[in-house]
């Protein structure tokens, strides 16, 4: 099984990218063939500084290798040295419908929020698309609010396979039965962890780079404790029982503590006699227990910079040899000769 994510370089990581897809990768390093990229191509829908975004893709392979992925059992790499990928984006761009683009969530949330409409926000799931298909991938770790883009990605796959392929029946993509011809480009299926598909942010919505409401897993110990005091409240006071509705602060807890943990604050929610305060230097204690030994081997891993570029290369010159035989197959069916 050939598994394939990626989290984009736009900022420092919060704890909505661990635990809604990093946490995921780690355990996944066992189950089969995986691959994780640094998407870099993407961030330029947002990053703008060449420096910055040069600091970021580092940055977030050094977060990457400090929550324990390990090089010998997964692939990191940069989406940006992965030429092949650039190239079949071109091709599935020749016959996405814009009436499927349009109808992207993502865009639209984005759009909304200030983010620039413009053609590469706009072409994103394409890109995606690439991404998944190039590797053959079987598997993709994804939310619950990423879930259209899987959809679309099989969407465009299908449409290529359609036009390119002779005897390809969407019905029948594997071509099992009888004058049936199996598919170039893989259906990839969805892995999504449930319980913790949508993280909320510090004011209740889900966490995001592009809201401003994270709790980044890396930030020096006065900026961590600042955005976890400055979760979302209501004015209830101390004494009084708090609607667990009315702050992110329990979905949080479910999140770090145990399970006797939770049930201990959702009660004492319920019945009141202790300030939001309380909980929160509580959630401070359990994030640096989480995740201080990760802090140290980054500030460790920081001081190596040849270790990690040598693990970028190595796991795009492992990319590279999957997507080899994907886009050669690609640009014989579509006519283009090399």
């Amino acid at each position: 099984m050939r598994i394939l994510s990626g989290v984009q370089p736009s900022r420092k990581i919060h704890i909505g990218n661990y635990f809604g897809a990093i946490r995921q990768f780690i355990d996944l390093q066992n189950q089969g063939e995986s691959l994780y990229f640094i998407a870099n191509l993407h961030a330029l829908t947002t990053v703008r500084n060449a420096a910055e975004l040069e600091t970021y893709t580092h940055d977030l392979a050094l977060d990457f290798l400090a929550l324990g992925l390990d090089p010998k059992r997964a692939i990191l790499f940069r989406q940006s040295d992965i030429p092949e990928v650039v190239e079949l984006f071109w091709y599935l761009s020749a016959l996405t419908p814009m009436g499927l683009l349009e109808r992207a969530h993502s865009y639209k949330d984005k759009v909304a929020h200030g983010v620039a409409a413009d053609l590469g926000l706009f072409s994103y799931p394409v890109l995606m698309a690439a991404d998944i298909l190039v590797y053959g991938s079987d598997r993709v770790p994804v939310g619950k609010d990423q879930m259209q883009h899987l959809e679309m990605t099989r969407d465009i796959a299908i449409k290529f396979n359609a036009a390119f392929v002779p005897g390809y029946d969407p019905a029948d993509p594997d071509g099992k039965e009888k004058g049936h011809a199996p598919g170039i480009l893989k259906l990839p299926e969805a892995l999504i962890q449930d319980s913790t598909a949508v993280v909320p942010g510090t004011d209740g919505q889900k966490m995001s780079k592009t809201y401003g409401n994270v709790i980044e897993v890396f930030a020096d110990d006065k900026t961590v404790k600042k955005q976890i005091m400055g979760m979302k409240t209501d004015s209830t006071p101390v004494e009084a029982p708090k609607d667990p509705a009315a702050t992110p602060i329990l979905p949080m807890f479910r999140l770090f503590a145990t399970a006797e943990e939770i049930a201990e604050v959702d009660k004492s929610f319920r019945e009141g006699g202790k300030g939001y305060g309380h909980y929160k230097m509580r959630l401070l204690e359990l994030f640096h227990e989480r995740f201080d030994p990760a802090r140290k081997l980054r500030a460790e891993l920081a001081g190596d910079r040849a270790y990690v570029d040598g693990v970028l290369r190595d796991g795009a010159d492992k990319a590279r040899a999957m997507a080899a035989p994907v886009i050669e197959k690609v640009r014989k069916a579509a006519g283009i000769s090399r």
